[in-house]
Parts: C-alpha cells; sequence; structure tokens
C-alpha cells in the first residue's frame, strides 16, 4: 500500500537553535489525514499561525523531511519558498518586532517515526508515533532541535470506530455519518519529539488523580478483564510524585494508550505515554512482568524531560536518571522498603559489570550506554539526596522545575538549585560522580553496609567456597529478594528442605529455573510448579519436568493444555513444540499443533510472540516454507531488535 500521509498544516514556531534569536514561533495548528483510512481527502481544515520575528531576518525555515507542498502563503499572501529535501525555507524581509501568519498544505510518504500497523495484514489497524530518535519532521513539519519549544494542538479525521489520542486536551470532535474530526489543544510548548499521535480501536477508563488530573486509560475492548492488572497502582503511583517532586504535573490531563509493535517499553510523550502492549497482562503475568516500573518512569519525565527538557546529550541524564530515580521512589511506595534496596543493588551490579567490562563513562558523556544514563543517573540521585539530607534535596528539585518550567537546562542548572537549598559545596561530588569515569563501587556497596545489617551479612556470602553459609542465610532472612539471589547463586545446589523456607512465588521460581536435573526424591515437589501464580516458573517446571521425567510427559502437557502464559505465548508455544516432540502424544492433533505453531510467525502477531515461535521451529527443525516466508518478512520490520533477530537467524540457517 502507497502509504501516503495527506496533512493540512499550519506551522508556526519551527525552528533551529539557530533560528531561537530571530524567530519565536508561538504554535501549530495541523489537521491530518491518512489514506489508509478511507474517508474523504477533501476534508481540509485551514488554520492560522502566528509567529513573532525577534531580530530581522531575510528567511526562515522548518524541519520537513521529504515533503511536498502547496497553497503556501505568508499573510494570506504568496509567498516565495524552497523545499530542499529536509526544509521548508521562507524568504521574506522579515521584520523585528513583527508577528507574522504562514499556512500550507503538505502531503508527505514518512518512513520512519509514523508506523501503520495492520493495514497490510490481518492484525489490527494501528497508527502510531514515536519522535524520540526518529525525528517528528518525517511526518509533521518541526523543530528537531529538542530546545525550541513550541504548543502543537493536532486535529485529525478518522473512520467511525477509531479513537484518535494526541497531547493535551480533546476540545471537540465533529461526527459524520462515516468519519470524525478530533481536534486537541495543547495550551503549553514542548519540544518537537514529544508530539504524539495514536490511532486505532479502544475503549478508556477515566479515574482523577487526587489534585483532580484526568488520568486516561486505554485499553482494546477485548482486554477489559486486564485492564485492573494493567494499570494497577497508576493513581496511588500519581499522587505520590506529585506530593514527593512538590510540583503539581503540568499538563491539562494524563493518557497512556499501548500499541502493536512498539519500539521501545514505553515513551514519555507530553501529557500521552504510548507503551508496548506487551505490557498488557492478567493478574497472573502481574507477578513476573507488570508496567508497574515502565509506567512510574513515563510518567515522571512529564516533570523530568518534558516540563524541563535537556539542551544536548551531554545532560540526558537530566531525563533518563531522574525518571530512573523517581520512579524507583514511586516503586518502593508500593512495594517496601526491601525492594527498593534490591533494585538499587542490581543497579549497582549491573554498572560494575559494565566496569569491569571496560565500558564506564562520565554521565555527562553523551555517547555513554543506557546503563550508565538510567541506572548511575539514580544512584547519582541517591547519592546527592543522602549527602545534602532529605528536605535540601527536595526544595532543590523543586526551585529547579519551577525556575526552568517550559525550558531546556544544563546539568549545572540543577546542581545550582541543590546547592543554594543545602549551603553545600558539590563541586568534589560533581567531579567524582558526574564528571569522572570511574565507577564509585565501594562507595556504593559501602551504602548497603552502613543502613542494612541483612546486606551486610549478603554482601559477605561466598556460596562457591561455602555452600552451609548459603543455606543458613536463605533460613535466617524473610527478604524474598535476597532469597532469591542466593539461590540462584548457589546454581541448582540446593538443600533438600529448600522449599520448607521458600515458600514466596519469586523464591520458587529461581528454584524451579535453577533445578534443571531434579532428583527423583524432589520429583513430587517438582512437580507442585506447575500449580504456581507464575508463568515464568510453570514455563522453567513443564521444560524440566519434560526433560527428566520421560515416563510422564503426557501427564505435564495434559496438565498444562489450557495455559497461554504471557502476550508472547510464552508457555503456549513451548507447550507446542514439546507436543510435537512427545511422541505418542495426541497423535491426532501433531498437524494442528504444527499449524498453530507456524501460524505465530505470522505478522498478524506482536513481534515477542513471533520471535519465540520462529526460535522454537528452528531448534526442531521445522521452519517450513510458510515460516521461511514470514521470517523473510520479519527482516523488513520496523522493530530494530526484532529485524536484527530475523535477518540473524536466516543467516545462521
Amino acid at each position: 500500500m502507497n502509504r501516503i500521509l495527506f496533512i493540512l498544516c499550519f506551522c508556526f514556531n519551527l525552528l533551529t537553535a539557530q533560528q531561537t534569536d530571530i524567530v519565536d514561533f508561538k504554535k501549530v495548528e495541523s489537521v491530518l489525514l491518512f489514506n489508509q483510512m478511507k474517508v474523504d481527502s477533501t476534508v481540509f481544515n485551514s488554520y492560522e499561525v502566528k509567529f513573532d520575528i525577534l531580530k530581522q531576518t531575510d528567511s526562515i525555515y522548518l524541519d520537513a523531511i521529504n515533503m511536498k507542498f502547496l497553497n503556501v502563503a505568508l499573510d494570506k499572501n504568496a509567498v516565495k519558498y524552497k523545499n530542499d529535501g529536509s526544509k521548508l525555507i521562507i524568504y521574506n524581509n522579515f521584520e523585528a518586532s513583527n508577528s507574522y501568519t504562514l499556512d500550507f498544505l503538505f502531503f508527505a510518504s514518512p518512513k520512519k517515526a509514523i508506523y501503520f500497523i495492520g493495514w497490510d495484514d490481518n492484525s489490527r489497524n494501528q497508527i502510531w508515533t514515536q519522535g524520540q530518535g526518529k525525528y517528528t519532521s518525517h511526518w509533521l513539519p518541526s523543530i528537531d532541535d529538542m530546545n525550541d519549544k513550541i504548543e502543537f494542538d493536532i486535529s485529525c479525521v478518522a473512520p467511525k470506530g477509531y479513537q484518535v489520542i494526541s497531547n493535551g486536551k480533546m476540545v471537540s470532535k465533529r461526527e459524520t455519518p462515516t468519519y470524525d474530526l478530533w481536534q486537541f489543544d495543547m495550551e503549553k510548548p514542548m519540544s518537537s519529539y514529544l508530539v504524539a499521535l495514536v490511532i486505532g480501536k479502544y475503549n478508556k477508563i477515566v479515574k482523577h488523580s487526587k489534585s483532580g488530573i484526568p488520568l486516561e486509560m486505554y485499553y482494546y475492548p477485548e482486554d477489559h478483564s486486564k485492564f485492573e492488572p494493567t494499570y494497577r497502582y497508576t493513581k496511588q503511583m500519581f499522587d505520590f510524585l506529585e506530593e514527593e517532586i512538590g510540583v503539581p504535573f503540568p499538563w491539562q490531563n494524563y493518557k497512556q494508550v499501548p500499541v502493536k509493535d512498539f519500539l521501545y517499553a514505553g515513551m514519555e510523550n507530553t501529557s500521552t505515554t504510548i507503551f508496548a502492549d506487551s505490557f498488557v497482562i492478567d493478574s497472573i503475568a502481574f507477578v513476573d512482568k507488570n508496567y508497574v516500573n515502565v509506567n512510574a518512569h513515563e510518567l515522571a519525565h512529564q516533570w523530568f524531560g518534558d516540563l524541563v527538557t535537556e539542551t544536548s546529550g551531554t545532560h540526558h541524564w537530566l531525563q533518563e536518571g531522574f525518571a530512573t530515580y523517581y520512579a524507583l521512589l514511586a516503586e518502593r511506595d508500593i512495594f517496601g522498603e526491601d525492594y527498593y534496596y534490591w533494585r538499587l543493588y542490581e543497579y549497582a551490579q549491573e554498572l560494575l559489570e559494565q566496569d569491569e567490562a571496560g565500558g564506564s563513562t562520565s554521565l555527562l558523556n553523551p555517547k555513554s550506554s543506557s546503563t550508565t544514563f538510567y541506572k548511575k543517573g539514580a544512584w547519582v540521585l541517591h547519592m546527592l539526596r543522602e549527602k545534602v539530607g532529605n528536605d535540601a534535596f527536595k526544595k532543590g528539585v523543586k526551585n529547579y522545575l519551577k525556575k526552568y518550567q517550559l525550558k531546556n537546562v544544563e546539568t549545572d542548572d540543577f546542581i545550582k538549585e541543590v546547592e543554594k537549598a543545602s549551603g553545600v559545596d558539590l563541586s568534589e561530588f560533581v567531579k567524582d560522580w558526574l564528571v569522572s569515569s570511574e565507577l564509585h563501587f565501594n562507595e556504593m556497596e559501602g551504602f548497603f553496609y552502613l543502613t542494612s545489617i541483612i546486606y551486610k551479612g549478603f554482601l559477605q556470602l561466598d556460596c562457591d567456597v561455602s555452600k552451609e553459609s548459603c543455606f543458613d542465610f536463605l533460613k535466617s532472612t524473610d527478604n524474598q529478594y535476597l532469597k532469591s539471589e542466593t539461590v540462584r547463586r548457589l546454581k541448582g545446589k540446593l538443600p533438600k528442605d529448600i522449599l520448607n523456607f521458600a515458600k514466596d512465588l519469586k523464591v520458587r521460581q529461581v528454584v524451579a529455573k535453577s533445578m534443571t536435573e531434579i532428583p527423583i526424591e524432589f520429583k513430587d515437589e517438582y512437580e507442585s510448579f506447575l500449580n504456581d501464580k507464575s508463568f515464568i516458573t510453570i514455563e522453567a517446571a513443564l521444560f524440566n519436568l519434560w526433560q527428566n521425567f520421560p515416563q510422564d510427559r503426557q501427564k505435564y502437557l495434559d496438565k498444562t493444555k489450557y495455559i497461554q502464559g504471557f502476550n508472547d505465548k510464552n508457555v503456549r508455544i513451548l507447550w507446542l513444540t514439546l507436543a510435537l516432540l512427545t511422541e505418542d502424544y495426541r497423535s491426532e492433533n501433531k498437524k494442528a499443533y504444527f499449524n498453530e505453531l507456524t501460524n505465530y510467525t505470522s505478522p498478524k502477531y506482536g513481534f515477542e510472540v513471533r520471535q519465540n515461535a520462529f526460535q522454537y521451529l528452528y531448534q526442531i527443525q521445522a521452519c517450513k516454507e510458510e515460516c521461511k516466508e514470514n521470517l523473510k518478512q520479519a527482516t523488513n520490520h520496523h522493530n530494530w531488535r526484532f529485524k536484527k533477530f530475523a535477518k540473524e537467524l536466516l543467516k545462521a540457517n
């Protein structure tokens, strides 16, 4: 299908950093119409946009990649312009202190930043955007430089039955017998990479925060039963972050919407978070794979990233480090102190592993890894709070957000506010933790020694040297996270009475995964893992039992034949594979099992499902013609991780 996007747009303030001293664009108003949706393409609406000239100039420009333009007018008069394939340049004798209006039609055929899902196959039809790292200017004239903040008010035509979700408040919905025109008002400016648009078939439930902000939570109509576990704790986290940060939520409402085959876990578009629908889960899946952390992380970005935005990649930690840290605080409010300290420990271990591989870099290095920006950034904020005290830290953060709201920031802007609030000179702290590439792991580990007797004992364990000391620790602590890690370190060499003091679901899960060779005397107890409310545990237990006890394979398959697992169908796809491999198991259904497994490689399924199916089919050497065709198609998928997987699998076979 020729994916051409017809858009009528009146665009104003779209300048790069060089233009910000010359032009102040105030607002973009655009009406969008997609040819995937069979609506009347003559339905266009005109919008006027005004911008102010700060210094005299003979041209201004907008980033606009591979677009075509018609009816370009300045103050309703034809104007000279140039389209060089990446920019729309407007020529005029622009006088300082004057206001102007620019309007035009534009046509685009974007290859990235906006994605058309399902229009070429049998999966659900969606359109969604991803601006960060991809540039909104592929589908909407805008400014790639994040230092230029603009109010974007989007209007969009969509067929009946489709929801349109965009930044800001939906202020009107004009209905006709075949299509609707949705209009949004953002009210405040934002960087253009944060412009969002989703079109699809959704229902929604709206709740209100303690402060009265509407929380709009979208879900697929068939997933009503998954709504509560998917969005569990949303209101609690929202209320917590408003109070903890000390600055009211800065936008009119907060929307969250799942989409198929998203590029990342989630994206913090201003007032409109888009997240991967693999996080749409039921209550059992919640135990192992829930949306809570991503939910909290993207919500924290509404302040740290959207309200105040980095000037450049050098200061990227001001967004990702802050969002990671505040998400962890929100999770502590839900799951408790043990969870908080365990996650800090995990972050520290991940940073240590990176350091030992020679990958440690300065937090102010724009080429640093996500591990550095996210995990080290969170640790820096934790240690800074320890250094200056809770009250001074919170005051510094609050003053920082208030002073620089709707602006772009650098690290020094934040540090100065904390210094003012605390009266502490942070120059050495900045040197050691922000500028230096050295990982101060001893200080991070020292934090645990100073604050937790349990961690002090845990950090001294060496299960390779003394299994008995690890056995004793398992019996002495109630901390499920440290128990799980201790079991993992024992590498399957577990005491016979392990389940007597490892009753938590997560600890049992590690036991199930660790014990790949099951002693006959442990068989009955191990079979109980198939009853656990954990899809990871069931998946591990099914495979290990199937491997260890061939005589009982039919029993294990019968017990688990109706379990699907996560959205990636982890249990079902494993079950189909084992059913095909098990001799004499329901021979009359073998063809149906094979067809179902092969069908999961189809584009109508999410890439996580497809990837699982491809892996198992290749492992059992059963990827036939249909499977291979689907794999070739996957090498052109828009999700780069899945595309890479498909190419590597195709090359290896």
